[in-house]
């Protein structure tokens, strides 16, 4: 009788569903499949009852979609609790090392911005070939291990079910609550790519020294307006980054021997004290840094662009142009933290459901690294 009632409480959330409803055949399982229209979706109470609190409902809109061919709890009859495994994983992980949670949301959009989220990312070199790890933009990636581990659990509960895509989508959103950061819905059934795009990982993950211009048309061919653009960036909220990245803003700006002009005085001297003068090996910063106590996920990454306090070339630029009202109404006193997070959960869901293999296109790896054997 429970499992009758549990079926019947998401069936109810699931015909609250505007603007689309795919209903599989006579005696199929009814699933809910994504259009290009706006529509919403009611977590189904029966994950929310699991996850021990309800959630609120998560509107969509035309340009914060998922992709073609993902649906809602796509892995009900195959791997149920999935969802749950990927969670009691995550807190695991992140009891035992807090900065995997901006890892893994790192590792999703590299993933996710070359070729679609196919978790092509995680591949190690097939045949010796190079594969998306060797490319420049991913050598500092971390999180690959986590992944593995989560996998592991996943097999061990549903064998050769769960793709690695949908496994790295579910957990950076697990990862991103653990952070502080805002609940979204997940959509399933992507599928694993055979093969790495070392070449296209090398020219197509934005740059941290990325001019404005180049950075929002980066984002513009995937689907994403400014103020999604602006809304995902908030993710450098959380976690560091190397020094490298930004050392030449300090010391030799454009080639002025001079720091970059756009930085706060105190900050360049923040950062320096960091960073050094020479190539310290592994010397990061962060936007937690300059607070009485280190920052969670939160606007106040919006807060430091407006105070010249932007660590990153793209970051800061976000205040020189027309993305300057958003950076204003995320960080504004009333509302700003509240816009902030819808907008960022959006984004996640379009960056999600970019391209994704879907239906018997790609494969299901049993080991996130390795395609399966031919």
């Amino acid at each position: 009788m429970t499992g009758v009632l549990r079926w019947g409480a998401t069936l109810l959330a699931v015909s609250l569903l505007v603007s689309f409803v795919d209903l599989g055949g006579e005696g199929t399982t009814k699933k809910t499949s994504a259009s290009s229209s706006d529509f919403r979706i009611e977590t189904p109470r029966r994950l929310q009852e699991e996850d021990g609190k309800m959630s609120s409902n998560f509107s969509y809109s035309s340009t914060s979609g998922p992709g073609p061919g993902l649906v809602y709890d796509f892995y009900r009859d195959t791997c149920p609790r999935v969802e749950l495994v990927v969670k009691y994983a995550m807190r695991d992980l992140h009891l035992r090392n807090s900065t995997v949670a901006p890892a893994l949301i790192r590792l999703l959009f590299h993933d996710c911005f070359v070729h679609g989220c196919d978790a092509s990312v995680l591949l190690d070199r097939i045949n010796g070939s190079v594969s998306e790890k060797d490319a420049i933009p991913n050598q500092t990636l971390r999180g690959f291990d986590a992944i593995e581990e989560i996998k592991s659990r996943v097999e061990a509960a549903c064998h050769a079910t769960v793709s690695c895509a949908d496994i790295l989508v579910i957990a950076a959103r697990e990862a991103l609550l653990l952070a502080g950061g805002p609940y979204y819905p997940v959509l399933t059934g992507r599928r694993d790519s055979t093969q790495s795009f070392y070449h296209d990982a090398q020219i197509q993950i934005p740059a941290p020294n990325d001019s404005y211009a180049k950075t929002l048309s980066n984002f513009a061919t995937r689907g994403f307006n400014d103020k999604l653009t602006v809304a995902l960036l908030g993710a450098h909220s959380i976690g560091k980054v190397h020094c490298r990245f930004f050392r030449d803003r300090l010391y030799d700006y454009d080639g002025t021997g001079q720091p970059d002009g756009s930085i706060d005085l105190d900050m360049v001297a923040e950062m320096r004290a960091v960073c050094g003068g020479g190539e310290e090996a592994g010397a990061e910063t962060g936007y937690y840094r300059g607070w009485k106590e280190e920052m969670g996920f939160g606007s106040h990454y919006y807060w430091s662009l407006l105070g010249g306090r932007g660590i990153m070339r793209a970051d800061q630029q976000l205040t020189a142009g027309r993305t300057v009202k958003w950076v204003r109404e995320y960080s504004a006193p009333q509302d700003g933290e509240r816009k902030f997070r819808d907008d960022f959960g959006r984004a996640m869901v379009k960056l999600s459901g970019l391209s994704p293999l879907t239906g018997s296109d790609g494969e299901i790896r049993t080991r996130c690294s390795m395609v399966l054997a031919s």
